[in-house]
């Protein structure tokens, strides 16, 4: 495995990382090699598929990588974590009962259901007694508040056993409470501001995506108490690439640079 990103989440350290829809190897090449802490591949909003993710894996250059699953299934959980998941953030987690749910496809026993086998994980078999020795004390496990709902039971939730914190979803929560779109409304606001106080309150870590690279959103966020913070992703790097390079080449076709 790599290095305890488990262990430095749960120290309370900041840590910093990022986001990929787009499914091939080379994206994961290169964003690997910059200095996040980790990076998560999106399997709920995309078209990757598990083998897809496992070939994302075999070009991390050994950097910590986490699974968005498809939905908190326990099959889909189990999966991603036996190509070499180190951690899985789960959609629409509401209540205690789902994210126990979501802790035992992700654990082995006695604290879950995952099922032992070789697999890419442990190579194959050759790391098995070790990586089941250990993998319940490194696999990370972040469920995402994204209703009403969950933030009405986000204490019962982070009081689960085996959560390691939440990813608020700020676009779903923002539906939820019908104003989509509406992020930075005061009921938003104010719903965030309650889970980052939960988090705090049960030693958990509070996690947001900040897709936008504005560099006042992003020491907000931080400013706001959020310390598992994913900036970009790779779609809205590639974007903004191009934005400012077709501004160059119309203002070098108007005759202005």
């Amino acid at each position: 495995m790599t290095d305890n990103i488990k262990k430095r989440i749960n120290s309370g350290e900041t840590t910093i990382g990022s986001w990929l829809q787009i499914g091939h190897p080379a994206v994961m090449e290169y964003m690997s090699s910059y200095d996040f802490d980790w990076l998560t591949v999106d399997l709920e909003h995309t078209d990757i598929t598990l083998e897809g993710f496992s070939n994302l894996l075999r070009s991390a250059h050994g950097k910590n990588v986490f699974a968005r699953v498809r939905e908190n299934n326990t099959l889909a959980i189990r999966q991603v974590l036996d190509v070499g998941a180190n951690g899985v953030i789960i959609p629409l987690v509401n209540n205690a009962e789902e994210a126990k749910k979501a802790v035992m496809a992700a654990k082995f026993p006695p604290m879950g259901i995952r099922g032992f086998a070789f697999f890419r994980a442990n190579k194959y078999g050759l790391d098995f007694a070790e990586y089941a020795k250990n993998a319940n004390e490194r696999i990370v496990v972040i469920v995402m508040v994204e209703t009403k709902e969950a933030i009405e039971n986000i204490d019962e939730i982070l009081n689960v056993e085996g959560i390691d914190g939440v990813l608020i979803g700020p676009y779903d929560l923002s539906g939820s409470y019908n104003i989509p779109g509406q992020t930075q409304s005061s009921v938003i606001l104010h719903a965030m501001k309650r889970v980052v106080s939960a988090c705090k309150a049960h030693g958990k870590v509070a996690g947001m995506h900040q897709v936008g690279l504005d560099a006042q959103q992003i020491k907000n966020v931080f400013a706001d108490g959020f310390s598992f913070v994913a900036v970009g992703m790779d779609n809205v790097f590639l974007g903004k690439g191009l934005a400012e390079t077709m501004d160059v080449l119309e203002n070098i076709r108007k005759g202005t640079q």
